[in-house]
């Protein structure tokens, strides 16, 4: 009999493509190629951000490895929607029928179909294939924590009363402490929206899925995942199983280029000495938030790099390279040259956190980047920008303990004071009790991870398990 295939349909954005295909790639690598993978391809909706998935599709097609990729027809995204949850929940489900004849189509037995963490539209179809379908989280346990929460805490709640206005202004996520409701996500701290609905309704289906692979570590969050376990996430209903495979992070390989100017500038700097600023794929500033952070950094007297891209151009989504003479004060490259760097374009993160000269880390707080950070032991200052990012700085804070606080004014745009910066890059840098302390559980944390991923590893052995779980279930798709 012909090996099983593993489908996986991520959406399109790069930071959701590429944690699923590596995901799938640590699965064939388990399984003794007794799996293959399918990756069905949504087109990108915005033709000018598609080049880099298609640049990484054909990476992946000259490595050898049994990957098939299956390009499923553009179609005409909603324009209504209210949020990114429900924008991609609805454009997602326009999908069913092709996703529908391209895994009825497939030949072999069927391990699983893995949907992305707002693609349970598609759950109704493979459930009618009778093929397993799983759920993979490119977010914390905590976030799957509130998924799975999310339909009960809005039974608990008067429909007309927002989160914000309950009792302490808190929600209940269990294995956490009290979450305060402007924390939330964005698409469910504003219950009037569409995009709450849609929140629930994925949140309510992933009691549907054969399992839960979340790209973290066990031990990160011991208290959520046993709160999931135990059903209380889920009113007593058994969850799914949920497999902890992180973390994900793929990494290129080096090459014999010279190294990047950001990482030469570093090698001259003292070990442990500079604050990196970078703010993911999508972070820019404007000008007068630039000025606060020049400001900030400036009186705060470290060292630094920072990543300052522009505001995306219009009709883009995109950042542009920074313009310094328009986005910094006059003078401040002049006053900081001897312990600060700018850079105005795209810098290779995972490379800059890995170098020894960095010592904090002032992060939007995106899953992927947070991994990075804990992966080589960096302690960070959340400034979350959007989607789950406040929620993601609640618990870096508060339940794991690798990250110094920051007021960030999330009804200001999420606009930072400078004398507030000032304070949080001082309080991560120095060598107060309380840093010394967020700098030693982060130390811990990168044991862990590592520890995590080898043999014998609770990730290496949850990746075990599900691959014996992909194996004995695969069937061949039923009309």
């Amino acid at each position: 009999m012909a090996n099983s295939t593993l489908v996986l349909v991520p959406v399109w954005g790069i930071g959701h493509f590429v944690p699923m295909l590596e995901a799938g790639k640590r699965l064939l690598t388990r399984s003794g190629r007794s799996l293959t993978i399918t990756v069905l391809v949504m087109p990108e909706p915005e033709a000018k951000l598609a080049s880099e998935i298609a640049d990484h599709i054909r990476q992946e097609e000259a490595s050898g490895l049994p990957i098939r990729f299956h390009h499923l027809p553009a179609l005409a995204p909603p324009t209504d929607h209210s949020g990114i949850e429900e924008f991609i929940s609805r454009y997602v489900q326009r999908y069913a029928p092709h996703v529908k004849a391209a895994v009825a189509g497939l030949t072999c037995p069927v391990a699983g179909v893995v949907v992305d963490l707002f693609c349970t539209t598609l759950f109704d179809v493979v459930h009618e294939l009778g093929v397993p379908a799983y759920v993979y989280l490119i977010a914390s346990a905590a976030m799957c924590a509130l998924l799975l929460r999310s339909p009960s805490l809005d039974e608990e709640v008067p429909a007309e009363v927002e989160f914000e206005e309950t009792e302490g202004g808190t929600v209940d996520v269990p294995g956490l402490p009290p979450v305060p409701a402007c924390c939330l996500p964005t698409g469910l701290e504003n219950r009037k929206i569409t995009t709450y609905k849609w929140f629930l309704y994925n949140g309510r289906r992933y009691t549907e899925a054969s399992g839960i692979i979340v790209n973290t570590v066990a031990e990160l969050q011991p208290g959520v995942l046993a709160a999931i376990a135990d059903g209380r996430c889920t009113r007593g209903i058994t969850a799914p199983s949920v497999y902890t495979i992180g973390p994900v992070i793929p990494f290129t390989q080096s090459s014999e280029k010279a190294s990047h100017e950001c990482v030469r500038w570093l090698d001259s700097q003292p070990p442990a000495s500079v604050v990196f600023l970078c703010f993911g794929g999508k972070g820019s500033f404007t000008a007068p938030q630039a000025h606060e952070i020049a400001h900030g950094l400036e009186r705060s007297g470290q060292r630094f790099l920072w990543v300052l891209r522009g505001p995306p151009e219009p009709g883009n989504k995109l950042p542009t390279d920074g313009n310094l003479a328009e986005l910094l004060p006059a003078s401040f490259l002049e006053k900081t040259k001897e312990r600060g760097l700018v850079w105005p374009a795209k810098a290779p993160q995972k490379e800059i956190l890995a170098h020894a000269a960095v010592g904090g880390f002032v992060t939007h707080g995106g899953w992927n980047s947070i991994l990075e950070s804990l992966w080589v032991g960096v302690p960070m200052v959340p400034w979350p920008l959007g989607a789950e990012q406040h929620y993601n700085a609640f618990t870096l804070v508060a339940d794991m303990g690798v990250a110094v606080y920051m007021k960030v004014d999330r009804k200001r745009n999420n606009f930072v004071e400078a004398a507030e910066l000032e304070r949080a890059v001082k309080a991560l840098m120095n060598d107060s009790e309380a840093a010394r302390k967020v700098r030693e559980r982060t130390v811990a944390i990168k044991a862990a991870c590592r520890k995590a991923v080898e043999e014998g590893g609770s990730s290496s052995l949850a990746l075990q398990r599900l691959c014996e779980a992909l194996v004995v279930g695969a069937v061949l798709p039923t009309m």
